[in-house]
């Protein structure tokens, strides 16, 4: 899919791939009827690795890159993340805030042009439940990222066996690929 294209797209599907040694992840659109339409991306991330990287590619051949994100540090829990496009230009990063994720996890992302984005868990007492009660850690969590208290993208985990998200995205001007690198993020991240 081309830039521009990418660029138009207000909502789009995230699934994760069972895999034994890899994080695998499918960037989907959607489709007119709402269920998961043309690949957007492809994305592998390494497990266990002492300083994360993930590679985002335009299809799951994993022959043309499209973008990536990695870690400026190793094994830090307020680690920075560096998101490039394919030919290493910056495009924007993430960072977890460690100290307000402790009850309710929080992330900021910034790009040229836009005042910094913070995303947090929509539900204090999910995300309560899900740090305190071990049992109840697999129960979803949603992200609302906004800016001057305006909504930049949501990230919607839904219920099942997989790992699979909804993206919505109503501001025009947050990069897409941005978008695609925090919300695999999230799912790739978020247990750290």
């Amino acid at each position: 899919m081309q830039l521009d294209s990418l660029q138009t797209q207000h909502q789009f599907h995230v699934r994760q791939r069972i895999r034994m040694m890899v994080n695998q992840y499918e960037v989907r659109a959607v489709a007119a009827d709402g269920t998961e339409g043309e690949l957007l991306a492809f994305a592998q991330q390494k497990r266990l690795a002492f300083k994360e990287q993930v590679t985002i590619y335009t299809d799951d051949s994993k022959q043309q890159p499209l973008l990536g994100f990695k870690a400026r540090q190793r094994l830090d829990l307020g680690a920075t993340y560096d998101v490039t496009d394919h030919a290493g230009t910056p495009i924007g990063l993430f960072r977890k805030d460690f100290a307000q994720s402790l009850l309710r996890s929080t992330w900021h992302v910034e790009q040229a042009g836009l005042p910094q984005i913070t995303g947090q868990e929509r539900s204090m007492p999910v995300a309560l439940l899900r740090r305190f009660v071990d049992s109840l850690s697999w129960l979803p969590y949603h992200f609302d990222f906004t800016a001057g208290g305006q909504p930049v993208f949501s990230v919607i985990k839904k219920w099942g066996l997989r790992d699979r998200y909804v993206v919505e995205v109503p501001h025009p001007q947050i990069d897409r690929r941005l978008v695609i690198a925090m919300a695999i993020g999230l799912d790739a991240l978020q247990g750290r």
